[in-house]
């Protein structure tokens, strides 16, 4: 077991897969019409050469010409391929530069999983590698030349470092990113935030302060715990109602200041080590310098086509992220015991909850009012699976899109109350402006954006916790929806009448 057998395994469907595509789709598809072709320019050593309608930076392509050039030996002797490096690019060679990265997310996934669960045994970290490996929008794109694997990659590949505190090394992997999708340098920084967080904790300082605002806050507990106990003289003394809600109460009021006291330690610790912190992380400093570099250069974050690409408030956008990712994971969201659980900690405090989640309904409302967008690719392609989840659901009638609402916040209160089990709440609220952040701007709705959310959010909650049966599930989950989007993908064609070639089902 281990991360031998996560690579092992992982090998033996994504090769066998990636040959059936290659051979009943072997020309570029979709994205890979622009992908393909600038990576053979660069095999053609045209690396000044680029493509006006590509959004995304060339790291892809350099780390295709290191692909291609370690097997470029082999296919030498096997005589795959003439003496000319540029007939080696070809479309099937490149798409498989994706599957050594999925191979490597799941050996880094297994990784993650060992550090974040040291407890966890080889077998259950190796089965929970193996099905976050077949998470459907990360598996489908395994098998094309899109950028999805491999900035998954470079981000696992960041964070690891890391969590071993290594920030000089997280910082190259996070540059790394940025270069395969500018995107990621909203990840680089959620990093690096997690990072600080590890770093001020673990510091001889905070365990001091911690302790001294532990005291105090429970002091101040103490002493509300002695005026009910006073008002509550003349009552029955073994009441045990009278104890329940009292440890409710306490248990409210330290839900309640757990994020102020998080943020109050946070920013105190932060600021009394300032130099120490700007020199342990001046890494990513650095890169993040330089990216604000390249935006000005560039005039945008977008390299192409940014006409069709601006940046717009579509705050609807991570609404869908919640429920597509609360589906995904459905035995954990929408199982009994995770109902009670939140039934529960609606009650617990239950005037300012239910508060927060009347705010929350507001705004969800409002997002999906005034702030949901419909791309124009959004309308007129009909090869993408959100094309129809536009017509046929959200838009299916005019109350629809509201009516949703309650089942996105719901999905939402799930995650982060999932997360908020084994995280610090001050991670949980930086995990959710990260990826408010990373979808907001984006008015195209893509399933694609939501993979590295969800895999955080995967190593992180309490779902390291769970049991086999909720993994068995999830994983049985994945693979439906794999065998069912690639069975469309492959077999389930359609034409164009204004254009030529056949059209295929994709995310």
């Amino acid at each position: 077991m281990g991360k031998l057998a996560v690579a092992a395994i992982t090998s033996l469907w994504v090769i066998p897969m990636l040959m059936i595509v290659n051979h009943i789709v072997p020309e570029p598809y979709m994205d890979e019409i622009f992908h393909v072709p600038q990576a053979q320019q660069y095999c053609n050593g045209n690396l000044r050469s680029w493509d006006p309608m590509i959004t995304t930076p060339p790291g892809l392509y350099y780390l295709s010409l290191a692909h291609v050039a370690s097997l470029f030996p082999g296919m030498l002797l096997m005589g795959t391929t003439s003496q000319s490096f540029s007939e080696a690019c070809s479309t099937s060679v490149l798409r498989s530069t994706n599957a050594v990265f999925a191979v490597l997310c799941g050996v880094l996934v297994y990784e993650i999983i060992r550090f974040l669960g040291p407890n966890l045994s080889d077998w259950k970290a190796t089965f929970m590698a193996l099905v976050m490996s077949l998470y459907p929008l990360h598996w489908f794109f395994t098998f094309l030349y899109y950028t999805d694997v491999a900035s998954l990659t470079a981000f696992l590949a960041m964070y690891l470092a890391c969590l071993r505190k290594r920030y000089t090394l997280s910082a190259l992997f996070g540059a790394l990113a940025i270069f395969i999708r500018q995107t990621n340098v909203v990840w680089m920084l959620f990093v690096a935030c997690s990072g600080v967080l590890d770093f001020t904790r673990d510091s001889p300082r905070p365990k001091q302060k911690q302790k001294v605002d532990q005291d105090s806050h429970h002091q101040a507990i103490d002493r509300k715990e002695a005026a009910l106990r006073s008002n509550l003289r003349k009552r029955k003394p073994d009441s045990s109602l009278d104890r329940v809600d009292r440890a409710k109460s306490v248990s409210s009021t330290e839900d309640t200041l757990g994020l102020v006291y998080d943020v109050y330690d946070v920013i105190t610790t932060s600021w009394s080590m300032k130099w120490k912190l700007l020199v342990t992380f001046s890494p990513f400093i650095v890169v993040m310098v330089a990216f604000g570099i390249f935006i000005l250069w560039n005039g945008g974050i977008v390299l192409g086509a940014k006409e069709a690409h601006v940046v717009s408030p579509h705050f609807a956008q991570i609404m869908y992220f919640s429920l597509v990712s609360a589906l995904f994971t459905a035995p954990l969201h929408f199982s009994v015991g995770q109902l009670k659980n939140m039934l529960q900690e609606l009650r617990g405090n239950w005037p300012s909850n239910l508060l927060l989640t009347l705010v929350a309904l507001i705004a969800g409302l409002a997002s999906v009012h005034f702030f949901s967008l419909a791309h124009p690719y959004l309308l007129a392609d009909n090869r993408h699976y959100p094309f129809y989840l536009w017509r046929k659901i959200i838009n299916a009638h005019w109350l629809m899109k509201y009516m949703l609402v309650p089942v996105y916040i719901y999905s939402w209160f799930s995650i982060l109350t999932l997360l908020a089990k084994t995280q610090r709440k001050i991670w949980v609220l930086v995990y959710f402006l990260a990826t408010c952040a990373v979808l907001v701007p984006t008015p195209l709705i893509e399933f694609r954006y939501y993979t590295i959310p969800f895999y955080i959010f995967m190593l992180h909650s309490s779902v390291r916790n769970s049991g086999c049966a909720t993994w068995l599930l999830t994983g049985t989950i994945f693979v439906c929806v794999n065998v069912f989007t690639m069975g469309m993908f492959l077999f389930r064609t359609f034409k164009w009448s204004h254009e030529d070639g056949v059209q295929r089902f994709i995310w």
